[in-house]
């Protein structure tokens, strides 16, 4: 009875090491993730609509129907990116991923304070770059410091009704993000 046991036990141990092996590798496996989606339609350094979610079609994975949402694909190779958005009717969020998935940084329109996010996004190595009097010179203007030279920017605009899709959808359209 005792050897049944351990073997159950041992059974048990190795079918949850192997649960836990494919659940935290699968993510980094995956060849159709946010951003590969993403890179099928999207320019670098420019901002698109994604479409929305539908049932059969759905260009991120778990996009709320009640956001009108655009992107922007970046590539911080040639450069620091300046980005821009105006806040729209409702509410507005800006998030930040990397190329793997990991979002490092967000920022909604109350955190914002004003009517516009605007900020500056580049790698640790372009920060080091700054001369020491330019940031005293952008007192005013937010620099992100991405961990990766490629990612995504997320814009998303809340519409809580179908008639305020139009206006969030112009804000969006609004949005800058360039070199």
């Amino acid at each position: 009875m005792m050897r049944l046991a351990l073997w159950l036990l041992g059974a048990l141990l190795l079918g949850g090491i192997v649960h836990l092996a494919t659940v935290l590798l699968l993510p980094s496996l995956a060849s159709q993730d946010a951003y590969a989606r993403v890179s099928a339609i999207a320019p670098v350094n420019a901002i698109i609509p994604v479409p929305p979610p539908t049932p059969e079609n759905e260009v991120m994975p778990f996009m709320d129907p009640a956001f009108a949402i655009s992107v922007c694909r970046y590539d911080l190779s040639r450069g620091s990116l300046k980005f821009s958005v105006p806040i729209g009717q409702a509410y507005t969020s800006v998030s930040f991923y990397t190329r793997g998935d990991v979002a490092y940084y967000a920022i909604n329109d109350r955190a914002a304070g004003r009517r516009t996010i605007e900020l500056d996004l580049m790698t640790a190595a372009q920060r080091a770059d700054l001369p020491e009097n330019e940031d005293i010179t952008r007192a005013d203007r937010l620099i992100v410091t991405s961990p990766t030279t490629t990612g995504l920017i997320v814009i998303r605009a809340l519409t809580p009704e179908a008639g305020w899709i139009p206006g969030a959808r112009n804000t969006l359209a609004a949005a800058r993000c360039r070199q």
